[in-house]
C-alpha cells in the first residue's frame, strides 16, 4: 500500500533528490502545481506568471516511512521561513507549501508547521494550499541531480543539500 505526498519546497531538483534518497519512498516526480494555467511549461512556471510552484509528488510506503516524517524531513531540508524564495531563487514558484490530499494529510501539515517552529528562528511561512491537478516537469527534469551531479547548480547547490541530509538521516536511506 503506498500514498502520495505533495511538497514545493523550491527548486524542485534539490528536493527530488534529498527525497528520493529515503528508505520507504518508491518514486519522486518534479512537476508544478498550484496555479490555474493548464499544462504550463518549465519556462512559463519559472516566468512566475502562472502561479504554479515548482514542487515534487512522492510515493511512499507509510509502513516505512511516515508522512509526519516527510514533512519533518521536508521541513529541514529548506527553509520555511523565506517568503517566495529558496537561497538565490526567488519568485512564486519557489514558494514553501504543501499540498495534502486527504484532511488526515492537511491536519499532519499543520501540526507539523507547529511541531518545527520551535527549529526556526523566524515564523515559518509555508502555506497549505489545496490539492490542484498536478503537472508532471518535462523529462528532462526528472532525476535531474542524479544524471547532472556535476553541472554548475547541482554541484554548488543541490550536491551540499544532499550531502547534508544524508549525514543528518543516514539510518533513513535507501541500502546503495
Amino acid at each position: 500500500m503506498t500514498d502520495i505526498a505533495t511538497f514545493a519546497g523550491g527548486c524542485f531538483w534539490c528536493t527530488e533528490a534529498v527525497f528520493d534518497a529515503l528508505r520507504g519512498v518508491s518514486h519522486v516526480e518534479s512537476g508544478y502545481i498550484g496555479g490555474p494555467r493548464p499544462n504550463p511549461s518549465y519556462e512559463q512556471v519559472c516566468s512566475g506568471a502562472t502561479g504554479h510552484a515548482e514542487a515534487v509528488q512522492i510515493t511512499f510506503d507509510p509502513a516505512q516511512v511516515t508522512y509526519a516524517d516527510l514533512l519533518d524531513i521536508f521541513f529541514h531540508t529548506h527553509d520555511p521561513t523565506t517568503l517566495n524564495r529558496q537561497g538565490g531563487d526567488a519568485g512564486t514558484q519557489y514558494r514553501s507549501a504543501i499540498f495534502p490530499h486527504s484532511p488526515e494529510q492537511r491536519a499532519e501539515a499543520e501540526a507539523a508547521i507547529a511541531r518545527n517552529q520551535a527549529d526556526w528562528d523566524n515564523p515559518i511561512v509555508t502555506t497549505i494550499e489545496a490539492d490542484a491537478p498536478w503537472y508532471k516537469a518535462e523529462a528532462y527534469h526528472q532525476r535531474y541531480f542524479e544524471k547532472n551531479p556535476h553541472a554548475g547548480y547541482c554541484a554548488a547547490v543541490v550536491g551540499p543539500k544532499v550531502a547534508k541530509f544524508r549525514k543528518g538521516y543516514a539510518a533513513r536511506l535507501k541500502a546503495a
